[in-house]
């Protein structure tokens, strides 16, 4: 199997395996499948659905890095501010200018993190919302597929055993 297959992709492949698997004589919804090539495709999947939760865990991470380091850039400006609004003190006319121009600094800066922190916030909700999905739509085609498999494996059986007969 190729490693750049995706598990969708996989997925889709077991999928056209058994939809275009000869029908078994007298079994509607049995078919025969090549065991080796879906149990291969299984383990595939089975293999890389711990690398989408690490992509997920990872995008996690990314997110708090992310949102760390909107704080200490907001912690920088506020600090900034209040060092050049100290350093203004001694004449009135300016102090008072370098307090309005702190406090907007310092409202800009808390803007710019909660701004930051939302879109770092839906950006990963998204994502794993997405993996989370993904991982639940293979996993419900690996249940239907395995019955289904199962189903056509138990009607082989029968029919070789009415033939054994």
């Amino acid at each position: 199997m190729n490693e750049n297959q995706g598990i969708l992709e996989l997925i889709e492949m077991l999928y056209t395996m058994i939809s275009e698997a000869w029908g078994v004589p007298l079994g509607n919804d049995k078919c025969l499948v090549d065991r080796d090539k879906a149990l291969d495709l299984i383990e595939e999947i089975k293999a890389q659905l711990p690398a989408e939760m690490a992509e997920a865990k990872r995008l996690v991470s990314a997110r708090d890095e992310f949102i760390r380091n909107a704080k200490k850039e907001a912690e920088s400006v506020r600090k900034m501010a209040e060092e050049r609004a100290r350093k203004l003190v001694e004449e009135q006319e300016v102090v008072r200018a370098a307090k309005a121009r702190a406090e907007e600094m310092i409202a800009t800066a808390d803007t710019k993190s909660r701004e930051l922190r939302r879109a770092a916030n839906e950006y990963v909700a998204e994502s794993l919302q997405g993996a989370e999905e993904s991982v639940s739509q293979a996993l419900e085609i690996i249940r239907k597929s395995r019955g289904r498999f199962r189903s056509a494996a138990g009607g082989y059986a029968a029919q070789k055993e009415q033939r054994e007969q």
